[in-house]
């Protein structure tokens, strides 16, 4: 094999840098790369992803009535039916630092903020923010300089750092998942369009920027600039190498023409105030997003993502399944049957975007089994029953195989109250970072494994 193939980690054109999917051609080089795997004995790299959905759940059509193994799936899961093999519903975790601990009202912000900090954000709506460092960046910090993007940070909310947004909490700590200091939120992006970029130009400048300018000006595709490259490596390649590569290809050009798409119909409603690249629909916008995550994993632009589906106290409507109201006005039901009914067909809807990521993940080959093999997928929010604003038996799913340290296919209740962040110090040791504690933790999870 030539060093040059085995090196290859990018398809490279005017101004484009486009990330490779893996290849047996780049394998050798790909095993050398990985931190994580040298630790686990592992070929694939082990990626980690954290989706939150906001304002509780009907947790009577959440929880599953039996547990272990061969369960059955409750009516918020069913969505989720042909991938039961392929996560473990955890019951029981909390995170006590979003309770109010003597801060009085404002539990969305205090959901949002403690998720993936297990820390008790300050309460100020000013400039003196204070959170903890996320799970997510503190894989970064280690794991992050081995690919082009250290993390990823999306959502479908506009994002918001100043403010007062919940009972006197900054707006920061419900619009933002990631926190890359105690004081500094990484904001996630909301324009598909924008995190397209991110992920497959070649970076920014002079050269990048007119290059990117001359694009959109000519509507040319991001693999008009990388398909002389493309086809000099495809020579190179054997057959099962050639069609990863196509399917990769193909999977870019069908984003693109789908942003394309949202665009053109922005720019028909020139009064309405929507930013271009970002589709109308809801379901449109997340899926979109969802593929943007898998195509970040799938060419190891990065193994770190968060993905923020709506802030805690989100008043979306859902009128596409019969629910106009508003989101977080309906979640406080005060047992009201037609509300708890609502609520629990946008559960559903959640779940049904999340299995549509799955799915995603599962189509895509990767050593002996599928992308989603060697996955670590932290699913759920900060709120439980949205009524009493419970933050302990969170909805949580734990979806993947983590390279074949995770269990699978079944309902784990565990049997006391777990700290959330117990949970997320198991999954730093399957990435191959060992601390002795995070955030709220007193222990690890091993139940997972």
């Amino acid at each position: 094999m030539s060093p040059d193939l085995s090196r290859r980690r990018f398809l490279r054109g005017l101004g484009t840098l486009m990330a490779l999917p893996a290849l047996e051609a780049t394998a050798p080089f790909a095993a050398r790369a990985s931190v994580s795997a040298a630790k686990t004995g592992r070929q694939a790299p082990l990626r980690i992803a954290f989706v939150y959905t906001p304002n509780g759940k009907n947790m009577a059509h959440w929880t599953p009535s039996q547990d272990g193994r061969d369960y059955a799936l409750s009516r918020a899961l069913a969505p989720l039916k042909d991938l039961q093999s392929d996560f473990q519903v955890i019951t029981g975790l909390k995170h006590e630092k979003a309770q109010a601990n003597g801060d009085g009202g404002g539990d969305h912000a205090r959901a949002n903020a403690s998720f993936l900090t297990g820390v008790q954000a300050r309460k100020t709506s000013g400039a003196d923010i204070r959170n903890g460092i996320s799970i997510d960046q503190v894989a970064a910090k280690d794991l992050g300089q081995l690919t082009r993007l250290p993390s990823l940070e999306l959502s479908c909310d506009e994002a918001r750092r100043a403010g007062n947004c919940d009972s006197g909490y900054s707006c920061s700590y419900q619009f933002n998942l990631a926190w890359k200091s105690e004081t500094s939120p990484l904001a996630p992006e909301r324009d598909p369009k924008l995190a397209f970029e991110r992920l497959f130009s070649g970076g920014h400048g002079p050269e990048e920027d007119a290059a990117r300018a001359k694009r959109e000006f000519y509507n040319q595709s991001v693999l008009d600039f990388v398909l002389e490259d493309a086809k000099a490596l495809q020579r190179q390649l054997g057959s099962t190498d050639k069609q990863k590569l196509d399917e990769y290809l193909t999977s870019v050009r069908d984003i693109e023409r789908r942003l394309g798409n949202a665009a053109q119909f922005s720019q028909a409603l020139p009064d309405y105030p929507k930013p271009t690249g970002i589709p109308d629909n809801y379901q449109d916008h997340i899926r979109l997003m969802f593929d943007l995550q898998v195509l970040a994993f799938q060419t190891d632009s990065t193994r770190i993502s968060t993905f923020l589906l709506a802030h805690d106290g989100s008043n979306r409507s859902f009128p596409d399944i019969g629910v106009p109201d508003a989101h977080h006005g309906i979640s406080h039901h005060q047992r009201d049957p037609e509300k708890l009914e609502k609520i629990a067909r946008i559960d559903e809807f959640y779940s049904a975007q999340f299995a549509y990521f799955l799915q995603k993940l599962k189509a895509l080959p990767e050593g002996d089994g599928s992308l989603l093999d060697n996955c670590m997928i932290v699913y759920g929010g900060g709120i439980s029953d949205p009524d009493r604003h419970n933050h302990d038996d969170l909805p949580v799913i734990l979806a993947g195989g983590g390279g074949g340290r995770l269990q699978k296919g079944r309902h784990l209740r565990l049997s006391q109250e777990t700290p959330m962040c117990n949970l997320y110090l198991s999954l730093l040791d399957r990435l191959g970072l060992s601390l002795p504690r995070f955030g709220d933790s007193t222990g690890r999870l091993e139940a997972i494994g």
